[in-house]
């Protein structure tokens, strides 16, 4: 028997439900357990090691969110998804508040999108048990795990880093925290492994919907390392380092120094590493383009001061100088 099967547990009152969404996770390699109701599930929890529970919201007894919130202090590690036919912004607020719920799935579902959630479910509890190991070398392997699924990425997370790193020094930053930023440096692109590669290896321009899922990238990394236990400093730099300085950027379009320095720091470099290197869709710029376009995005995308002191010390930022990814850890 493989032990290191993960198994999903479907909560729901109504059986063509149940033999409906087990049949969806037939040929997936997950073990399926089901439940008619809460009491039922919360047996089967206690019981077994649940890696998801995808709970109905309207059933006899508990309601979804209340077997949700008590799966959460069950099982802290379980994610939770929670469906129901009758959704408002209450609803929405409270599973999320109470139960922590990773998706919220509309009835009827569509087959793609609830497999979809389901499979990004699993996959976030496999980063964060990875990155919880606490080990500098599973760090750096996360982030060649990203660069996996997008070869002109090769090297791409290790450059950010270092760049990040001797922008960190030449600022004077308190060097208790440069682990952090070194960290930050290698994850920060870490929520890549849930977008599908179809979309990331796309080499023309993207639609409004795949730029979407792409910009989803950062607060899932994020969630990711938070779980993992990793310091508010690696967090800020997952989840804020597509911000601009002009206040256009995403998750939350946060402005000039409400972005934190780390954020502020990580951006220059992913910038300027992703103009300096081929990408599916262009060459690496040459150096008089580089530094028109940089320039061009001083103070509305990167930090003006950040971007001088980057563009100071250029050479020493050029990717031919870089250490590569095969690199040793230090």
């Amino acid at each position: 028997m493989n032990m290191n099967i993960e198994t999903v547990l479907i909560v729901d009152d109504e059986p063509l439900i149940l033999r409906a969404i087990s049949r969806l996770l037939a040929d997936t390699g997950y073990k399926v357990l089901t439940a008619a109701d809460a009491m039922e599930g919360l047996e089967i929890v206690q019981q077994n090691d649940i890696s998801l529970v995808l709970s109905d919201n309207c059933m006899p007894g508990k309601s979804g969110i209340e077997f949700l919130t008590q799966v959460k202090l069950l099982s802290p590690s379980t994610q939770r998804i929670l469906m129901t036919a009758h959704a408002d912004v209450d609803m929405a607020v409270k599973a999320i508040n109470q139960g922590e719920i990773f998706r919220f799935i509309i009835k009827p579902w569509d087959n793609d999108y609830l497999l979809n959630a389901i499979q990004d479910s699993l996959m976030h509890n496999r980063l964060v048990s990875t990155l919880k190991q606490g080990e500098e070398s599973v760090y750096l392997t996360m982030a060649r795990m990203v660069e996996l699924k997008d070869p002109y990425t090769h090297g791409h997370c290790q450059r950010v880093a270092e760049i990040s790193l001797l922008l960190a020094e030449k600022l004077g930053l308190n060097s208790a925290i440069m682990d952090d930023i070194r960290w930050g440096g290698w994850l920060h692109d870490c929520g890549k492994v849930g977008v599908p590669e179809k979309i990331l290896n796309f080499p023309g321009k993207l639609s409004p919907e795949e730029f979407e899922i792409i910009k989803k990238h950062s607060e899932w990394g994020a969630s990711v390392v938070s779980q993992a236990g990793f310091s508010r400093t690696v967090v800020n730099i997952v989840l804020y380092h597509h911000e601009h300085f002009s206040g256009t950027g995403y998750p939350f379009g946060l402005s000039g120094k409400q972005i934190p320095i780390e954020a502020r720091i990580a951006a220059v470099a992913d910038v300027y590493d992703a103009l300096s290197t081929d990408r599916p869709y262009r060459p690496a710029f040459t150096t008089d383009k580089l530094l028109a376009v940089l320039n061009d995005m001083r103070g509305s995308v990167l930090d003006p001061d950040l971007l001088d002191l980057l563009i100071a010390s250029q050479e020493r930022f050029d990717p031919k100088n870089m250490v590569t990814p095969a690199a040793q850890v230090n």
